[in-house]
């Protein structure tokens, strides 16, 4: 049992691995088919959101913030892609991408900013963006608004054989590959682990702040054009749905709320157990109430395992 624990301490992404693996056992033995090469692109592209919403919580998490704001970013993104830019005709590939994505990192980046030149705390900053991008999200699409033939088409289908959900999720895992081959990624963790000691190293903890949560913003525009590539709809109604998967997965997944610990394989393996757990509940005729309930357990059973269980720190004071 030592060494079991041992490991989860040494891999954070462990548990959410083990756990992932028994749900989609689960999962196969309830719906057989579920893991078919013709239900394959369709499966991966429900997925999709799941897995970058919650790369999207990640790096602020290990600034030693939190953004709550991720979820309704993307589906304002969402929103910003069907309801406005294709009826405006700046629907094509090479306008709307470097639009959405820079409006979704400028906003990440202004609550990076509340949070760490303005010093309002993380939750009440992050949740200040978050009532407002709901509002700008029910103020540009009321009601659904079905999007015309586009470009994001085959990102929940595929690309001859290739299925287009591992575009939108490998594009941000391979910038967080190259990522990590730079200071940003150390900088960021030593932020994380303890802000005074990596401002006496000569980190500008100011601006590491500031760029995890542009990044995050960035991640959650990717994650906006991955659920307008599933729905082809505006949806205003699923920001408070995806308020706090992101949260969710991340934790799960073994980044520490603290911060300083973690990392988007992690964070993978958490979203994948959320939406394994979705689908088994669906499949077995559970009422969606109870999925939400159940969104709600898994942060908690992540919060519990990730300060108890897979803690190899003592609690300390922040300053």
């Amino acid at each position: 049992m030592n060494r079991f624990l041992d490991l989860l301490r040494r891999h954070s992404w462990a548990f959410a691995f083990v756990l992932a693996f028994v749900l989609l056992l689960a999962n196969l033995l309830v719906s057989p088919n579920f893991l078919s090469p013709a239900r394959l692109p369709a499966t991966l592209a429900t997925l999709a959101p799941f897995v970058l919403v919650g790369f999207a919580s990640t790096p602020s998490i290990l600034s030693g913030g939190i953004d709550v704001s991720v979820g309704p970013l993307a589906t304002f993104i969402n929103c910003l892609f069907i309801a406005v830019l294709l009826p405006s005709g700046l629907g094509d590939w090479y306008a709307a991408i470097p639009i959405l994505l820079l409006t979704a990192a400028g906003i990440g980046a202004v609550t990076g900013v509340l949070v760490a030149v303005v010093r309002l705390h993380p939750v009440v900053a992050s949740t200040g963006v978050l009532f407002v991008l709901i509002g700008l999200s029910i103020t540009i699409s009321k009601s659904p608004v079905s999007a015309t033939p586009n470009w994001s088409d085959p990102l929940a289908q595929s690309f001859g054989w290739f299925p287009g959900a591992i575009v939108t999720i490998g594009v941000v895992a391979i910038a967080w590959f190259f990522l990590k081959r730079t200071a940003f990624v150390a900088n960021l963790l030593a932020t994380g682990e303890s802000d005074v000691s990596a401002y006496g190293s000569g980190v500008n903890v100011t601006a590491v702040r500031i760029l995890a949560y542009a990044l995050g913003g960035l991640f959650a525009g990717v994650a906006g054009i991955a659920l307008s590539a599933l729905l082809q709809s505006s949806q205003s109604s699923l920001a408070t749905t995806y308020a706090l998967l992101g949260l969710a997965a991340a934790v799960l997944g073994g980044t520490a709320l603290g911060g300083g610990k973690g990392g988007l394989l992690g964070t993978f393996f958490g979203a994948l157990v959320i939406f394994l757990l979705q689908q088994l509940l669906t499949a077995a005729g559970v009422q969606p109430s109870l999925i939400q309930f159940a969104y709600g357990l898994a942060l908690v059973v992540g919060v519990l395992v990730g300060a108890t269980l897979l803690s190899s720190r003592p609690v300390r004071s922040r300053a």
